[in-house]
């Protein structure tokens, strides 16, 4: 990778421009996206054959009313249910797939709902996604804190009564390796009961090194399970091989993760396609680990700084809503995350319903804890966020809206012993 992506230059060099213009118009200068890279490790798995024939072969338009009514009234969710009710004939089903989840979910959570909070550490990256705002050709402000600067943003958060830290980077080896990862992760076990990592994936040795380090879970975006659409959409980079990233979740788990979280970028390829495959992702996955736990997260693409290269399909609040239910009824003991992508709005209510899970107190900036949690300016510099939220609100004010609306939050539930 050319230094020249990593530096924060009001102009790209024409070397940089003349690339990014080749790779976005001439499909032949980009690598074959299904081919690994060298260092890339390969693991012996069915799971993505699995996932792939079910989702190339869904015919949502086939599905019918009696078909939606059947899987629910099916005591157990079977693949073919899930497929009816994600199919457009299960919309006008949606307050009985709601009374149904929520019943599932007060079944195996209770009232509780889950919060934590994401830390950005560094916004370098060597891929070129064109919907993502720390994409290497963006012109935004680029940071990577150091270990003082870490601990720094760690103490305000903690200060604030957070257990549970997600660790997140763009994806870049050359700004942001493995063992400063594992360093951040050493620091999080000081102020954190629970240390969650969203980052680029590597291989098994080093998700065991993470591990030792003190990650307990591993969050991926395979962002959308259309193969084709993938390739238009990540150009340049790591990410682009589709293959490696569908299998970081099991390589977390045989190196010892306890959990791992599935997700797609809702608004990039076909939702409802996309939305089945990730469910058979964690599906698939649980039969084979059974001793794990699995959550998966329900994004819609955001606005980001400098973007006009996609326009994100319509995936609006009550396909959202079909969605979440749709999984809480086929995937009972998974947790389920709603960020800060959503309105307060939508996330209060899916929390009765359906998801168990809140980030609170989020910036998706580099740096800025400091000004955003306590109203004091930062001493030092803050990098660019990868995308807007729509959910600002606090720790204090989120834990205080959930106990009013009848829940009960939760920090942790996890002792080591």
């Amino acid at each position: 990778m050319d230094n020249q992506f990593f530096v924060d230059s009001e102009y790209l060099s024409e070397k940089a421009l003349e690339k990014k213009h080749r790779l976005e118009n001439d499909p032949s200068s980009r690598t074959n996206h299904m081919e690994y890279l060298p260092g890339m490790e390969k693991i012996s798995s069915d799971i993505c054959s699995k996932v792939m024939s079910e989702m190339n072969s869904y015919d949502y338009n086939r599905y019918t009313a009696a078909d939606v009514r059947a899987a629910l009234g099916h005591e157990q969710c079977t693949v073919d249910d899930l497929k009816a009710l994600l199919s457009p004939a299960a919309e006008p089903f949606l307050e009985q797939m709601a009374q149904r989840a929520r019943s599932e979910t007060q079944k195996h959570f209770g009232n509780t709902v889950y919060l934590f909070t994401p830390l950005y550490i560094a916004n370098y990256c060597e891929n070129y996604c064109v919907y993502c705002g720390f994409n290497c050709y963006n012109h935004i402000n680029r940071m990577r804190l150091d270990k003082e600067q870490i601990e720094h943003e760690m103490e305000v958060i903690a200060r604030s009564g957070m257990e549970e830290i997600l660790i997140l980077t763009g994806e870049s080896r050359a700004m942001s390796d493995v063992e400063y990862i594992g360093g951040a992760c050493k620091l999080a076990r000081k102020y954190f009961r629970m240390v969650g990592l969203e980052i680029y994936p590597v291989n098994t040795d080093e998700y065991r090194y993470l591990h030792e380090c003190g990650a307990d879970y591993v969050t991926v975006f395979q962002e959308t399970y259309d193969t084709v659409k993938y390739e238009t959409l990540h150009l340049m980079g790591h990410k682009r091989v589709w293959p490696y990233r569908f299998d970081a979740q099991e390589r977390a788990l045989m190196a010892g993760m306890r959990g791992v979280a599935f997700s797609a970028l809702l608004g990039l390829s076909d939702f409802r396609k996309d939305a089945l495959a990730t469910a058979l992702h964690v599906y698939y996955l649980q039969r084979k680990y059974p001793q794990a736990e699995m959550s998966l997260s329900c994004p819609r693409l955001r606005p980001i700084i400098n973007n006009d290269k996609i326009n994100p399909l319509d995936v609006h609040e009550k396909q959202l809503c079909q969605i979440i239910c749709a999984y809480r009824i086929f995937l009972p003991f998974a947790g389920i995350t709603v960020s800060s992508r959503e309105s307060a709005a939508f996330r209060d209510g899916i929390v009765k319903i359906a998801a168990t899970k809140v980030s609170a107190g989020v910036s998706t900036g580099i740096g800025d804890h400091e000004s955003k949690y306590t109203g004091k300016e930062s001493d030092s510099a803050e990098g660019d966020e990868q995308f807007e939220i729509n959910d600002g609100r606090s720790f204090e004010r989120m834990y205080k809206d959930i106990s009013d609306g009848g829940l009960q939050p939760v920090l942790n539930d996890y002792l080591y012993v």
